[in-house]
């Protein structure tokens, strides 16, 4: 068990979690900030978690959900305050908690804690040190009652193992892809550079020009890129004796520089669905990574995203961005 000590403070409305790992600082950190990752250990093991957004930053959200073994789910979220990321022998963020309602909503029958990390290193390796603060005396029997000392032993309990794979999440190991419900998919990859540049990399018409290049033989005829949200967005593609053009477009609905951006596509021609695309980045150890989260309205649609081959065609467009980039 990675946990070494569990203490409630009653009178100081707190629980503090101690636990200790035989790794890195900067992997254990990673683990936390890596939404593939975090999954794997953060709801106990009969109820996993799929995490359907993960903003590592100030005024960012996260959101989950935990499957029970009969198919059950309940929600929760995070509302990102502060993020000191690894400098030295120290790290810390910390969160607002709380559960939503199915349809996302925060559940404001159940109280919202607040929740510090704090990250160092060890002669052995490094601790995380989690402090959850509580509203109220009720809120904090609440939660007891609840089980959430149990919840977070279990959960706890998985990421000795989580923290000893070094394949699943490496760099190099391509685009992969996780299949989040019916209607939502999370596609992933490691860019060699910092977020900076992978930001620009997509903001910027001059450098989307030099890797959005499309399948081979095929050139980037149009490039009309917006940062104004609410504003539209429109991309095109031909041979290269200018033949068998496609093209898409659409909406741009959020920007957080450098982090997130909220866009929405739909094929030209194509009276077929709309999707959203949300695009995070987060810095890793090994570089950023990019996350897409992609939202149908349907499952027949998802499925014939990935039957298009939507992952061969993003691994080969990424490895032109990394290439540019280096």
């Amino acid at each position: 068990m990675p946990i070494t000590s569990v203490t409630k403070d009653p009178e100081n409305l707190t629980m503090t979690v101690v636990a200790d790992f035989p790794v890195p600082l900067r992997r254990l950190w990673d683990a936390y900030v890596d939404p593939r990752q975090l999954e794997k250990f953060w709801g106990p093991p009969q109820f996993p978690a799929t995490f359907t957004r993960h903003d590592v930053f100030p005024g960012g959200v996260s959101t989950y959900v935990m499957t029970g073994p009969d198919g059950s789910t309940h929600g929760g979220y995070w509302e990102w305050s502060e993020v000191k990321e690894p400098e030295g022998d120290v790290a810390s963020f910390e969160v607002r908690d709380g559960f939503t309602l199915p349809d996302g909503a925060p559940n404001t029958d159940l109280p919202a804690i607040s929740m510090s990390f704090w990250f160092e290193s060890t002669p052995d390796g490094s601790r995380v040190t989690t402090t959850s603060h509580f509203p109220s005396t009720e809120a904090l029997a609440q939660l007891l009652e609840m089980g959430m000392e149990e919840g977070l032993r279990s959960a706890m309990a998985q990421m000795d193992d989580v923290l000893a794979d070094l394949q699943s999440f490496a760099a190099g190991r391509g685009t992969t892809l996780d299949v989040l419900s019916e209607t939502q998919i999370r596609i992933s990859r490691i860019i060699r550079g910092p977020v900076e540049q992978v930001w620009r990399a997509h903001t910027e018409p001059e450098l989307m020009r030099q890797w959005l290049l499309g399948p081979d033989g095929w050139v980037m005829t149009r490039c009309d890129w917006t940062m104004t949200v609410g504003e539209t967005y429109r991309f095109g593609w031909a041979r290269e004796d200018g033949t068998d053009g496609f093209g898409f477009g659409g909406e741009l609905r959020d920007a957080q520089a450098p982090h997130r951006l909220v866009t929405t596509e739909r094929m030209f021609g194509d009276d077929g669905p709309e999707t959203v695309q949300v695009i995070t980045l987060t810095p890793l150890d090994e570089g950023t990574l990019l996350t897409q989260v992609h939202t149908y309205p349907h499952r027949e649609a998802r499925d014939q995203a990935l039957d298009s081959g939507m992952i061969e065609g993003t691994e080969s467009t990424y490895a032109q961005m990394e290439a540019l980039l280096a």
